[in-house]
């Protein structure tokens, strides 16, 4: 039997075993808050730095905004094709361009001797990165391979099975300085551009000739799940008409290419 004396001994022991554990968890739990409150300072100065950056384009209005433009898509199969008039005429190279608010652009060209551009033909189907504002020469010039800044003047109208097209050359080409007729259509609904050059042809008549006999050679292999540009080529197809190459009645010239003249 334990003895009094021994009972009171223990006393002393256990409560210095409890002040002890309470003291180790007060540590613990003093820890535990400093490390949460560090670590909520961390995420508030993260949340406030995102915050700055955010705000930095509309501080910086000078800062220019990089958007993604075109790019190849080599996975796309090919929506127009130019029948043929001759067994012998060489392929055009193709490429398909894509642009990520929507646009599309089929691609061909042709070269001659020494790899000389000899025409090219573009068809864009346009998409929200149209912009109206842009002056139509800009992008004609470069196709022609000519400066983006290079002035252009109308040289006329011809008649195709999409309509009557204008023409467009640099100006002074009448000065002896060689160039190649640019061309360009643009419908609204469906919203698409036809556009291109040729160097085809030593005289005036005779380069009309082969733009009007391109145009009315293109046809369409894929709608593209779009109704409208289907219909579009179905009913130009019905007005499709023969190529000539010495040029044609219907070419628009005299006093309604006069009227056309000017520097775009």
């Amino acid at each position: 039997m334990q003895s009094p004396e021994a009972g009171m001994a223990t006393i002393p022991t256990r409560t210095s075993l409890y002040l002890t554990l309470a003291a180790f968890a007060d540590e613990v739990v003093g820890t535990l808050a400093h490390l949460i409150a560090y670590v909520g300072a961390l995420a508030l100065f993260a949340i406030l730095a995102l915050a700055a950056l955010g705000q930095l384009p509309e501080l910086r209005d000078d800062a220019p905004v990089l958007k993604p433009g075109w790019s190849t898509a080599d996975r796309s199969h090919p929506a127009f094709a130019l029948s043929r008039t001759d067994s012998s005429e060489k392929p055009a190279s193709y490429t398909i361009l894509r642009h990520p608010e929507g646009g599309r652009k089929d691609v061909m060209r042709w070269t001659g001797a020494a790899d000389q551009p000899l025409a090219g033909l573009e068809i864009y189907r346009e998409g929200g990165e149209f912009d109206v504002a842009q002056p139509v020469a800009m992008d004609l010039a470069v196709q022609m391979g000519l400066g983006a800044g290079t002035p252009l003047e109308q040289a006329g109208l011809i008649e195709t099975k999409f309509g009557p097209v204008a023409l467009f050359r640099p100006i002074g080409a009448d000065k002896g300085i060689p160039a190649c007729l640019g061309y360009l259509k643009r419908n609204e609904e469906p919203g698409l551009q036809i556009s291109g050059f040729s160097c085809q042809g030593e005289t005036m008549p005779a380069r009309r000739a082969a733009i009007a006999c391109t145009l009315n050679r293109l046809t369409q292999l894929a709608s593209g799940n779009e109704p409208k540009l289907a219909e579009f080529f179905a009913r130009a197809e019905l007005k499709r008409r023969g190529c000539d190459v010495a040029g044609s009645p219907d070419w628009l010239l005299g006093a309604a290419n006069a009227q056309l003249r000017g520097a775009l």
